[in-house]
C-alpha cells in the first residue's frame, strides 16, 4: 500500500520498483518459478486531490484504503495536534455535530469517500475499498461505510467488537430487518 499519494504518476513509479523488487526476491530466493506469487498493489487515500483523481488512481490500484484521520485533517484544515484547543467550543456551540476525528464527517469527508468509490469502481469494478483509522470502530462510521459499498474497515483491536456489531446492524438494517 502506497501512502500519501496525490497522482497516478507516483503509483506508477512505485509500482515499477515493487515489481522489480518482487522479481529480485523471487530470483534470489530460488522461487523464480513462483513468479505468480500474488500480492495486491494499492494506495491509501489521505489527500483530497487523490480522492478527486480516484478514477486515475484506480488504473494502477487494486485497492484503496482511506486514511480517515489524515483525510479529515486535510479536508477540514484542522491539525490533530491543535484541535483540542478549540474543538470543544465548536461542539458546544453546535458548529459541528461531532468530533470529525471520531466519526466520519459524512457531508464533507464522506462526500470525498463516496465520490472516490464511484470513480474508482468506474475504472476498476472489482476495486476493494476500505478505511483505516479510529473511525473504523465508530458505529455511525461503519454504517456509512456499509451504505457506501466499502469492503472493510480497519481499527484498533479493542474497537473490533464494536465494529463487528455495527457492521451486523448495518447489514440487518439494509435487509429490512431491525
Amino acid at each position: 500500500m502506497v501512502p500519501v499519494t496525490c497522482d497516478v504518476s507516483e503509483l506508477e513509479f512505485v509500482r515499477r520498483i515493487t515489481e522489480r523488487v518482487h522479481s529480485e526476491v523471487l530470483n534470489r530466493s530460488g522461487l523464480a518459478g513462483l513468479a505468480g506469487l500474488e500480492y495486491k498493489f494499492g494506495t491509501m487515500i489521505e489527500i483530497p486531490r487523490a480522492a478527486l483523481l480516484a478514477d486515475r488512481l484506480a488504473e494502477s490500484s487494486m485497492f484503496f484504503s482511506f486514511g480517515t484521520n489524515d483525510l479529515t485533517q486535510m479536508t477540514f484544515g484542522f491539525s490533530r495536534d491543535d484541535i483540542g484547543s478549540f474543538l470543544h467550543q465548536y461542539l458546544d456551540l453546535k458548529l459541528l455535530p461531532a468530533d470529525p476525528f471520531e466519526t466520519i464527517d459524512q457531508d464533507g469527508v464522506g462526500q470525498l469517500i463516496r465520490m472516490s468509490v464511484e470513480k474508482g469502481r468506474a475504472t476498476r469494478p472489482e476495486l476493494k475499498v476500505g478505511i483505516c483509522g479510529e473511525q473504523g470502530g465508530d458505529p455511525a462510521s461503519v454504517d456509512f461505510c456499509f451504505r457506501t459499498g466499502l469492503n472493510y474497515v480497519s481499527c484498533s483491536p479493542y474497537r473490533v467488537p464494536i465494529a463487528r456489531l455495527a457492521a451486523a446492524h448495518a447489514a440487518l438494517k439494509a435487509s429490512g430487518l431491525k
